[in-house]
């Protein structure tokens, strides 16, 4: 399998740190929360989390702190469909492909959900064949993106399809909860809107870079569930964050590695490129240690974090279009992401 094309979409409102500090207190939810929580949020927002501005789908900050069932669920269908076809799009271009040369899409998120699924909208806005696969895949957080791709290495191996149209998109800012909770506050204060596209082919592009999907492996511990989940609370998602999330990432992380290296006959420092997803600054630091590698190994995931936030599935997409752009250097390069579940998934590229 090869990545023939990448794509991305956000918002056009782009809000700071301060911005949603101001917004906050400003908000009726302010008082509704208690002094420990102010404390909270001023400091998530204040100090050097890492995350610098969000793209949010609003056109207002204040939209953020109407928390309802049926404002969060009308935001996501508003924008769920629109993100997933302009990343979508994106990535058809990048790949020199047409709508009509995909044989399969595959939709992933996990902040809101629709029925009939998002990969129908994804067909009738991009324009793609009626007689084309459909698969809507729900639930598996910020992880999504490679099941996403390991289920488009399937189709592929299968022979069923020449190319699949892989998708994840996020509202989160439809999926906004607020209480005393740390884990909900600080995620709250995390989360950002986006989607990320990437064209799945059998055979090679012409492009300027070669990505061969070599191999991949996964880790599931349901016994970790509640380290990171979604619960469904008042009609709404509300996100459980917790503490242990930085160790585990990076633990689930090293042994996902391992196994595909270790099968590969490589060692760590044979990769050239890290493609990783970043739960926050803390994370990011967890697996620097975990890894042994230097602030710069992970600077695409870092200037993502920073620009985006935690954008959840889509976010490697992201970093991965990062390091396209900038030219990173051929050779392996390693794409891994983890969540909810608790899980970890990983895949080993070859690009030249």
């Amino acid at each position: 399998m090869y990545f023939r094309g990448v794509g991305t979409a956000t918002p056009t409102a782009r809000y700071t740190k301060a911005e949603c500090l101001q917004a906050f207190q400003q908000s009726e939810w302010y008082a509704r929360l208690d002094t420990r929580s102010h404390l909270i949020a001023r400091t998530v927002l204040q100090r050097d989390n890492g995350i610098e501005a969000r793209r949010l789908a609003v056109d207002s900050i204040d939209e953020v702190f109407q928390i309802d069932p049926n404002t969060l669920a009308q935001r996501f269908r508003q924008h769920a469909p629109a993100l997933a076809i302009e990343a979508g799009r994106r990535a058809l271009a990048d790949a020199g492909l047409e709508p009509g040369d995909m044989g399969a899409v595959i939709v992933s998120t996990c902040t809101g959900y629709l029925c009939p699924g998002l990969s129908g909208y994804v067909i009738k806005g991009l324009g793609l064949r009626r007689d084309i696969r459909a698969f809507d895949l729900v639930g598996q957080g910020c992880a999504a993106a490679l099941p996403n791709f390991q289920m488009g290495h399937a189709l592929l191996a299968s022979n069923s399809c020449a190319h699949v149209l892989s998708i994840c998109v996020e509202v989160s800012s439809a999926a906004m909860y607020l209480d005393n909770d740390a884990g909900v506050l600080i995620s709250a204060c995390l989360f950002g809107d986006g989607a990320g596209a990437a064209v799945l082919s059998r055979q090679a592009g012409h492009n300027a870079r070669c990505i061969e999907w070599t191999d991949s492996a996964s880790l599931i511990e349901p016994a970790q569930r509640a380290a990171l989940m979604f619960e469904q609370r008042d009609g709404m998602l509300r996100n459980i964050l917790s503490r242990a999330v930085p160790g585990l990432a990076a633990d689930y992380a090293g042994r996902v590695l391992n196994t595909v290296l270790e099968s590969a006959g490589l060692q760590p420092d044979h990769v050239s490129t890290w493609i990783l997803h970043a739960g926050g600054r803390d994370v990011l630091r967890a697996l620097e240690r975990r890894f042994d590698l230097q602030t710069a190994d992970l600077r695409y995931s870092a200037a993502m974090l920073r620009e985006f936030g935690n954008l959840s599935s889509a976010f490697v997409y992201f970093v991965l279009q990062a390091a396209l752009a900038d030219d990173a250097p051929d050779g392996w390069w390693w794409l891994s992401s983890f969540g909810a579940g608790f899980s970890c998934h990983g895949a080993l590229l070859k690009v030249h």
